[in-house]
């Protein structure tokens, strides 16, 4: 299937189950008392992205204080940005999803299992990438042009 087809049977189906589990939980605690755990769930969630957000942006800094390309904190800021988005959707499906977002070490397992699966390298400075042979190097020098 499709990528545009996958995001149209998302934004068909989400909203159809957010809506049944709405009803269902609406039956048995009342109507009141779910609008207020929906609101409820929004602002927690959004307390606890802010934490997460605050702390992956300083692990951002001390990275790139080290001369260090912030790839894993920017997939974090990534998730992060879908965790908010899922949290502040109306729902207890999408707010169950977003909460497992915020929580770090499953956070940062998704992360790595996204880059196990896909084509994504990460290579420091001075590295021979291993598609390259070690005879294929740059000699680094200076050089002075003489016209004839």
């Amino acid at each position: 299937m499709n990528p545009v087809g996958i995001l149209f049977l998302l934004f068909l189906l989400v909203p159809l189950v957010e809506i049944y589990f709405l009803i269902k939980v609406g039956s048995l605690i009342g109507a009141i008392p779910t609008i207020a755990l929906v609101v409820f769930t929004a602002l927690l969630g959004a307390m606890l992205l802010r934490f997460q957000g605050w702390a992956t942006v300083q692990r951002t800094r001390t990275t790139m204080a080290r001369g260090e390309l912030p790839a894993l904190e920017m997939l974090e800021g990534v998730l992060l940005l879908f965790a908010g988005a899922l949290l502040l959707t109306p729902g207890f499906v999408t707010d169950a999803f977003g909460f497992v977002l915020l929580v770090p070490p499953l956070r940062q397992a998704l992360i790595h299992w996204f880059i196990r699966k896909s084509d994504v390298r990460f290579q420091t400075f001075g590295e021979v990438p291993p598609h390259r042979s070690a005879r294929h190097h740059t000699i680094e020098g200076e050089y002075r042009r003489e016209d004839d």
